[in-house]
């Protein structure tokens, strides 16, 4: 029974995907509710159907009363024993049955389901952002608002369709008996329900800007937390503990702050919600016995208008605090908004075709790109790679290389001129094709938190076994993976690598890189200082097969160890974004330029800085 219901829905059913998402809270759930409109339907009903069954036990009571005290026993049975008995099964048997398909509904179909749809599809919009955009965030905050927004979204509706379908129900319910006992019984209950009402409605107007505010300041402390565990070892080598925990301080009390301005506002409107409800008891029941007294009313009516008051006075904090739930759930959906229903900016081009490389050909366009400042960047530079050359690129940091590089992968969109690759351009063809055709290799060289394995075939993941091991021999890297033990025990290419392979060296690390590189065999390859992590022993003997792996490809490789480039076809030298000279190692020696003072003045074979001034 329990997967019939939990299969009502697909969460991870196909849907039309938008680069630009609705920005305003309604519009943005609505995309997220249209799959449910049917269950949410069926879901509200069957919750007016039980709670209009409450109200109508609290009515039938007060008729049995009232028989009670019109007769002797054995007349009250003689006369009414077959009614009481078809409503007590009723209630032991067909209420059950509702309830079981009311709790069914809504904690078996729609709770696991629509919050799992929205982490799903948050998932897939954040991961097709550009590069560019999660350098511009908190990891951690930007995984907070993906985690608190779904069950957040979920609490939203749970308690429109549990707690606001089941009140309202209920009022309208106890309207209709209380006027089917007599009119005046409604005058206290309608004067109850504008106060209530206005409560309500300066609570969720108070609280929501209260709990958006409280949400953000909890993904902030999210954000500096995980800012301090990811760069621990700076912290630690540092010794920066006492900073780290001020700065942890101050993101805390702002949580804190803002969590009690969301509780002034609880308080108050608890008070308030006390005050109003003393006045509906004592006004409903008082009212009743007044008519009583009087011959107007019955005891079983008296009786039913105090249990149901009392119920409402139950009920109308659990709405309360329901609402108020509500609204604090929208306002932290409100909060990862921010994060979830941010436009996609950087998307294939209509009509893109994957690329097709034949050869390998890379032009350069008047390339120019700032990073919307108005210096630094790259450009304006025009470059023709034939296809097969091994470039290399070298320059002060900040000359705009890594920025070259950027922009051939399409990471960002560059400000003006164009790259094209066998005479496409890369506008004009699909991102997933173009790094396809790329392999990399960078100075960062960052593992997946995953098994070695893992981590080498994702360079490609249809590779056989042997193949992967080949690619691993190829970067030195299958020795040193044999003898790879986790905390769990996994060993070898089975073993975990940690978060960014932290449990590695870097040396290690960079190896594995490699081999997945290896693996990929991309007809260009992209070496961005790919020796920098290796002592000078490993790097020697991974030399021939980096060459080796350089044949007929195209290369662009960035170093700072100029002896890793000498062997190039060319070398192109960079300053302040513009190429200031381009030609073989041994013709810019001869030249006499930049390039002959870098290789000059190298001691282990860097760039001396001071040339920075030059």
């Amino acid at each position: 029974m329990f997967r019939w219901f939990e299969n009502l829905v697909d969460p991870y059913a196909p849907y039309p995907e938008s680069d630009v998402p609705p920005t305003r809270l309604w519009p943005f759930l609505k995309q997220y509710l249209i799959p449910f409109r049917a269950l949410f339907l069926a879901a509200m009903l069957f919750k007016a159907i039980v709670a209009f069954g409450d109200v109508a036990i609290v009515w039938y009571v007060g008729r049995v009363i009232d028989y009670l005290g019109a007769d002797t026993p054995a007349a009250v049975w003689a006369a009414h024993g077959t009614e009481i008995m078809t409503v007590a099964a009723v209630i032991l048997i067909l209420r059950p049955l509702l309830s079981a398909v009311d709790v069914a509904l809504l904690h078996n179909t729609i709770m696991p389901n629509f919050g799992t749809m929205i982490r799903w599809r948050a998932h897939r919009h954040v991961l097709r952002q550009p590069v560019g955009w999660f350098e511009s965030d908190f990891a951690g905050r930007i995984a907070n608002r993906i985690m608190q927004t779904p069950p957040a979204a979920g609490e939203a509706v749970f308690q429109v369709l549990d707690a606001v379908t089941f009140a309202l129900t209920t009022l309208i319910g106890a309207m209709v008996l209380l006027a089917g006992a007599d009119w005046r019984l409604l005058i206290p209950l309608v004067i109850w329900i504008v106060l209530y009402l206005a409560l309500m409605r300066w609570t969720v107007r108070h609280a929501a800007p209260a709990s958006e505010a409280s949400s953000d300041a909890r993904s902030a402390i999210t954000g500096r937390v995980v800012d301090s565990y990811t760069n621990i070892h700076s912290v630690k080598m540092f010794a920066h503990h006492d900073r780290e925990i001020a700065y942890a301080r101050e993101a805390i009390e702002d949580a804190r702050q803002a969590m009690a301005r969301e509780m002034r506002i609880i308080t108050t409107m608890d008070v308030t919600l006390t005050t109003l409800n003393g006045f509906l008891i004592t006004g409903v029941t008082g009212l009743a016995l007044w008519l009583w007294y009087h011959g107007m009313t019955s005891v079983g009516a008296v009786a039913a208008a105090s249990a149901l008051v009392l119920r409402l006075n139950n009920l109308t904090y659990w709405i309360m605090w329901a609402t108020t739930n509500l609204v604090q759930s929208l306002g932290v959906v409100a909060e990862g908004m921010q994060t979830i229903a941010q436009p996609v900016t950087l998307v294939d081009g209509a009509g893109a075709r994957a690329l097709q490389v034949s050869a390998g050909r890379i032009e350069l366009d008047a390339l120019d790109h700032r990073y919307g400042r108005r210096a630094g960047g790259l450009g304006p530079v025009t470059l023709t790679i034939p296809a097969g050359q091994k470039v290399g690129l070298v320059g002060q940091s900040g000359a705009g290389k890594t920025t070259l590089v950027k922009l051939l992968l399409r990471f960002y969109d560059a400000d003006g001129g164009d790259i094209r690759i066998d005479g496409q351009s890369i506008r004009d063809v699909t991102q997933d094709s173009l790094r396809g055709a790329i392999g990399m290799v960078q100075q960062d060289s960052a593992l997946l938190h995953r098994s070695v394995r893992d981590n080498i075939l994702y360079g490609r993941p249809d590779a056989t076994e042997a193949q992967m091991i080949a690619a691993a021999q190829k970067a030195e890297a299958h020795a040193f993976i044999l003898g790879l033990q986790d905390s769990a025990g996994r060993t070898g290419y089975d073993a975990q690598v940690g978060e960014r392979g932290v449990k590695l060296s870097g040396g290690q690390r960079q190896r594995i890189a490699l081999a997945r590189v290896i693996l990929k065999d991309a007809p260009i390859l992209v070496l961005d200082e790919a020796t920098s992590a290796l002592d000078s022993e490993v790097e020697a003997a991974i030399q021939d097969t980096l060459y080796a792996m350089m044949q007929g490809k195209t290369v662009i490789a960035i170093a700072h160890r100029l002896s890793t480039i000498a062997r190039m076809d060319r070398i192109i030298v960079l300053d302040q974004g513009r190429i200031v000279e381009d030609g073989s190692h041994a013709e810019l020696l001869a030249a006499g330029g930049r390039y002959a003072r870098y290789w000059a003045r190298q001691s282990g074979g860097f760039i001396g800085l001071q040339d920075a001034a030059e």
